[in-house]
């Protein structure tokens, strides 16, 4: 940007992007003497400040251009501009001073200049005033830099002037997110980031930075440390990369219901990129918010199960029943399993929790014998509420994997501690 004042003014206002330079290639058309342009295009190769002297139909390599226009401006990126006012007058001006204010569709922000000056400058002839500024942009959309230039004529009357520079900020990411509730507390969050500016950005970082409710695990490196992604997170225009987390309520949250339910805001997504030979830009998406909640009267979790069992052999299993309704509730547990062709396991229980009040839990053991190889779920188990007459049946509840007794025999089976929540269908 450019703009000389009318010479009414005693001073010239000058305004120009800073921005890095490009990378080009040479554009190599050739034909032979024959066609019809015959050695124009041979002509103009040799004139071109691209091409290299004696090689002008060889590619050799890039070359860095500077800018030639404006050029894009992205969201999270670093606007930097040089401003400089200069005396085209014979005699000096007195009491200049230069304000720069950044206006955009929802605010006006003052950019700081001449920090170190306290007071108005005297300009003798062809003396500059000038600064540069920066600002990071926060809001896609038309912004206007408004310049205003105060000065005193050699009479002593104040002479003021402003000059508007109107540029777009353009959205470079376009960021989708999908939650995931887990069978547990956990939520799993696959974040994908597309390039939708005009050249490949490279991603420097990509974190969740969660919420005082919430802790977040990164499921996008390896356990020796190493990206997931073979390469560096190089975006050409349109690509498009995922990342997953893993996000945990803290105890405090994960222990109490009603504070689960009302804690959705999960966190921001920090995203720092690089483009245009190393040009930094920094995004911040809004809180992410996860689904909220819902549970039944009843919350039935297994907290604890064998991963592997040996057909034939009774295995014993921890489950943990909540009470999430608002009320007292008396429970009657039973599992009762008959014996019929294609049974995948036996056994039966039928005995009385007892009362237990808003927010509370119960754990009790169950036990049953597998009668066939491979994967076996349990199911319907059967909660009565006696105050109500109500009865939850909760389907598919654990699965274990069952092996021949033969099958790593000399290896003994690891307990593995884990939650789990299913829907309970009402009877």
């Amino acid at each position: 940007m450019n703009v000389l004042e009318p010479t009414e003014h005693l001073l010239a206002l000058k305004v120009m992007r800073l921005t890095r330079p490009t990378l080009v290639s040479p554009q190599i058309i050739t034909s032979e003497t024959k066609d019809l342009p015959q050695n124009i295009l041979q002509e103009t190769l040799r004139n071109d400040i691209t091409a290299v002297a004696g090689s002008e139909t060889l590619a050799a390599g890039q070359f860095m251009l500077l800018p030639q226009s404006f050029g894009n401006i992205y969201l999270g990126e670093t606007f930097a501009s040089y401003i400089c006012v200069h005396n085209c007058t014979t005699h000096p001006v007195e009491g200049v001073t230069v304000k720069a204010d950044l206006q955009s569709n929802s605010t006006r922000i003052s950019l700081p200049m001449h920090e170190k000056q306290t007071a108005p400058v005297t300009l003798n002839p062809g003396n500059t005033l000038d600064d540069v500024i920066h600002h990071e942009v926060k809001e896609i959309g038309t912004h206007i830099l408004v310049c205003e230039v105060h000065y005193n004529t050699p009479a002593g009357f104040p002479q003021s002037f402003r000059k508007f520079f109107k540029f777009q900020v353009l959205k470079p990411l376009d960021v989708k997110t999908k939650f995931y509730n887990a069978e547990t507390d956990e939520v799993y969050l696959e974040a994908q980031i597309q390039n939708i500016t005009a050249g490949p950005i490279c991603l420097e970082k990509v974190e969740l930075d969660s919420s005082e409710q919430y802790t977040v695990s990164s499921l996008n490196t390896l356990p020796n440390g190493e990206s997931v992604f073979k390469a560096k997170n190089m975006l050409q225009p349109k690509n498009s990369c995922q990342f997953l987390y893993c996000i945990k309520p803290i105890p405090e949250i994960a222990k109490d219901i009603k504070a689960l339910r009302d804690a959705n805001n999960i966190g921001k997504l920090d995203i720092v990129w690089r483009s245009n030979l190393g040009e930094r830009g920094r995004l911040q998406t809004s809180q992410l918010q996860r689904s909220p909640i819902e549970y039944n009267d009843l919350r039935l979790l297994v907290v604890q199960a064998n991963n592997m069992v040996k057909i034939g052999e009774p295995f014993t299993f921890i489950c943990q029943v909540t009470n999430t309704s608002d009320h007292t509730v008396d429970l009657s547990a039973k599992l009762d399993t008959k014996p019929r062709a294609g049974c995948e396991y036996t056994g039966s229980a039928e005995f009385h929790l007892g009362t237990i009040e808003p927010g509370k839990a119960k754990e009790f053991p169950l036990t049953v014998c597998p009668t066939k190889l491979g994967l076996v779920k349990i199911t319907n188990l059967l909660l009565t509420n006696t105050y109500q007459k109500r009865t939850y049946e909760f389907d598919d509840f654990v699965q274990v994997f069952v092996v021949d007794s033969d099958y790593y025999e000399d290896e003994p089976f690891q307990m593995n501690k884990f939650v789990r929540y299913d829907v309970a269908q009402k009877v």
